[in-house]
Parts: structure tokens; C-alpha cells; sequence
């Protein structure tokens, strides 16, 4: 899915990550850890071709993202799903509208405009509300729901988008233990039922130990660990957490 040989990553002339090696398979649940500023959110954006490539190797997809060009940067980023920290719902709209919107590939515009959906496209929207437990909202404006309802409904709209690979930026930093504690479940019942690869990066080490079957520890724009959450020793986590002087 996601293969990269010592690829060297960051913006315009500084770079970030130097000489990452790192392969990642259909359907891994990866977590990628380490202190702020180390290159978490650098190594995650770069398989969405937001990150400049330096050197190296680095295909997502069977795409070569070093010379990949934008009809085709186009193509795999409708493979891709990404939630965000911040939500990026449309919150004047409704649960279904925002759910339905990741769809739209695969919905002409003048449908999409006057909210006509197909039945084969509302029934792909309940099974993904139902999977996060967010159907019983459908019809609620987003900005009605809290933080955690909110975030289950981005997880719904990236499935919606039948995506090989889902990009998780930080889902549960805004939000209380209870409501991080569903998303991370939904997250991990989406992996086992889709066989959708998951990256995520996490500021909480426990979540990432508890949900993670890989773990990347990320320090100073190299990867310092690379192995199973039970693999992490004291002394490997002191090392990934280490200060680290890099940007994020």
C-alpha cells in the first residue's frame, strides 16, 4: 500500500525527514507517535501528496509520488479518507448531508445541490452512520452534536468514500476520555470490518499501545522505532520522546 525507501520529505527548501524507510500493508492499524514538531503530521500528509519529496523512493497505491502528476494525485486521493482534529464538517448541514458528501465522486453536482440521493446511496450512508453509531442524528444539523458526535460523523463520511487507506490527524486530542474512547473503537471496528489501512498519529501513548497493532515512533525527522505496541520498553519510549527540534 504505502512503500518508502530512504525518502527524505519537507517544505520548499527545509527538510523535515531524512532517509525514511517504511513499508506499510493492506490492512494495518499504525500508529505514528513522538513528541511535537518530531515529523508525525509531515510523515502521515505526504501518502495524500501534500509533502515535497526531496530523494528517495515513495509510492502509495502503486503511485510513484515523486513525479506523480495532478490528474493522477487527483485519482489517489479518491482513494484516500482523512479525519481531521478540527472535524471539517459542513456544520450549517445535516449528519446524512455531511455523510453523503464523501460520495460525491459519485454523485453528479446538480443532485448533490438539491440533496437528491439515489436509495443505493442512502443505504450506503445508514450502514456507515449505524457503524458509528451516529443514525439516530441523521436528520441534526452537526453543529447540534458534541465533539466525540462530531468526529464519528468524519469517520462516516471517509467511509463513505470507500477508501483503501485512512489517514486519522490527531481524531481524539480535542476530545474527553469517554468520547476518544468510542472513536478509537469505531476506528478499530472499521479496520477489522473494511480491511482499511489506518494511519493515525497520537499525542497518547496508552491509546496508541491499546489500539495500535504497529507502532512508529517518529523523533529529530527520523522513524526511531518501528515495531508491535508490546515492543515498546521504557527505555524505547524515552528514546522516541526525547526533545526533539525538528517541525511538526
Amino acid at each position: 500500500m504505502i512503500k518508502m525507501k530512504k525518502l527524505t520529505l519537507g517544505y520548499k527548501k527545509e527538510k523535515i525527514l531524512k532517509k525514511i524507510n517504511l513499508e506499510i500493508k493492506k490492512g494495518e492499524f499504525v500508529g505514528i507517535i513522538g513528541p511535537s514538531g518530531a515529523g508525525k503530521s509531515t510523515l502521515m500528509m505526504s501518502i495524500v501528496g501534500g509533502i515535497k519529496v526531496f530523494d528517495g523512493d515513495f509510492e502509495v497505491l502503486g503511485f510513484d509520488m515523486h513525479h506523480i502528476k495532478k490528474k493522477n494525485l487527483f485519482k489517489l486521493r479518491e482513494q484516500i479518507g482523512i479525519i481531521f482534529q478540527g472535524y471539517n464538517l459542513v456544520d450549517r448541514l445535516s449528519v446524512l448531508d455531511n455523510v453523503i458528501s464523501g460520495m460525491l465522486k459519485d454523485i453528479p453536482m446538480p443532485r448533490a445541490i438539491i440533496k437528491y440521493y439515489k436509495d443505493k446511496e442512502l443505504k450506503k450512508a445508514k450502514e456507515y452512520m449505524e457503524i458509528v453509531d451516529i443514525l439516530k442524528y441523521s436528520k441534526n444539523r452537526c453543529d447540534e452534536l458534541s465533539g466525540g458526535q462530531r468526529q464519528r460523523v468524519a469517520i462516516a463520511r471517509a467511509l463513505a468514500g470507500e477508501p483503501k487507506i485512512i489517514l486519522a490527524d490527531e481524531p481524539i486530542s480535542a476530545l474527553d476520555p469517554n468520547s476518544a474512547k468510542k472513536v478509537m473503537d469505531i476506528l478499530k471496528k472499521v479496520n477489522e470490518k473494511y480491511g482499511v489501512t489506518i494511519v493515525t498519529n497520537l499525542h497518547h501513548l496508552e491509546v496508541a499501545k491499546d489500539y495500535c497493532e504497529r507502532i512508529i515512533g517518529v523523533n529529530n525527522g527520523t522513524i526511531v522505532f518501528d515495531g508491535k505496541s508490546g515492543e515498546l520498553s521504557p527505555k524505547i519510549v524515552e528514546q522516541i520522546y526525547a526533545t526533539s527540534t525538528k517541525k511538526k
